[in-house]
């Protein structure tokens, strides 16, 4: 995988996961999912978003 598709958007995360964009903003606001912001944008690694999902979904 490339550098480039490793790291999302906030768009391409709520796609990926399947919730909407507001809530992906929101988690990352609350610190609830691992994001970094670059100015004003999120962003986010693809790796730690799977991660952070599988540990989720196992709880």
């Amino acid at each position: 995988m490339t550098v480039e598709h490793e790291i999302m958007t906030l768009p391409e995360v709520a796609k990926h996961l399947g919730v909407s964009e507001r809530t992906i903003y929101d988690w990352a606001q609350k610190g609830k999912i691992p994001a970094a912001k670059l100015g004003n944008a999120w962003r986010f690694k693809r790796s730690e978003i799977d991660h952070w999902n599988e540990n989720k979904r196992a709880k």
